[in-house]
């Protein structure tokens, strides 16, 4: 680190010499560069591999954390989102630790991990304990998150079977009003089990 005066500091942050990883990391016209200086207040300066990171000291090692990060999810075959630029800006806290690296879930495509802190305790909590219970709002990933981690289990032999339990009515509606049969009626009940599995 170098300092620039005032409380201002710099720091030289080196990715390895990927072309087409670097480009999806910048983004087009370095618009991705450009989000991460706007969203932490530092400043960004990028020669080949180099990132010279500019700023409050707390901010760009925030920033050096973010750039890391992003990196390495341009490992990944699927172009670097919005989506993803946007979790790990709120994060700000996605690099790698070594308890982190226990949460990580193994699958035939890849690696399942939390994409935020609190999904990360969860599939601590999941796998440390026998009996766990997550609540949250739709979407969110606890399902997903739990069958997956079942399904490691199983093709690790932990556990012999998977049953997928999943209540198909709220309390005190009655199923026979909905349209339909029973399947019609049950699945989309299932499909984020179904998502999971497949």
């Amino acid at each position: 680190m170098t300092d620039l005066g005032n409380s201002s500091k710099s720091l030289t942050v080196t990715l390895p010499d990927d072309n087409n990883r670097l480009a999806e990391l910048c983004g087009q016209f370095d618009e991705n560069i450009k989000q991460i200086e706007s969203k932490l207040g530092v400043n960004i300066a990028r020669r080949g591999n180099l990132f010279s990171i500019s700023g409050d000291p707390g901010k760009i090692n925030q920033a050096e954390k973010v750039v890391r990060a992003l990196y390495d999810e341009t490992a990944q075959k699927a172009s670097l989102s919005a989506e993803k630029l946007h979790l790990a800006l709120r994060e700000k806290d996605t690099g790698w630790t070594e308890d982190e690296r226990d949460t990580r879930i193994k699958t035939r495509k890849g690696y399942i991990t939390g994409r935020n802190e609190r999904q990360r305790q969860y599939l601590h909590n999941i796998l440390t304990h026998d009996v766990n219970f997550g609540i949250g709002p739709a979407g969110t990933g606890k399902t997903y998150l739990a069958v997956a981690c079942a399904v490691q289990a199983l093709e690790e032999r932990r556990v012999a079977r998977i049953v997928l339990v999943r209540p198909a009515v709220e309390a005190g509606e009655k199923l026979g009003f909905l349209p339909g049969d029973l399947e019609q009626k049950v699945d989309p009940y299932l499909r984020p089990l179904y998502d999971a599995l497949y």
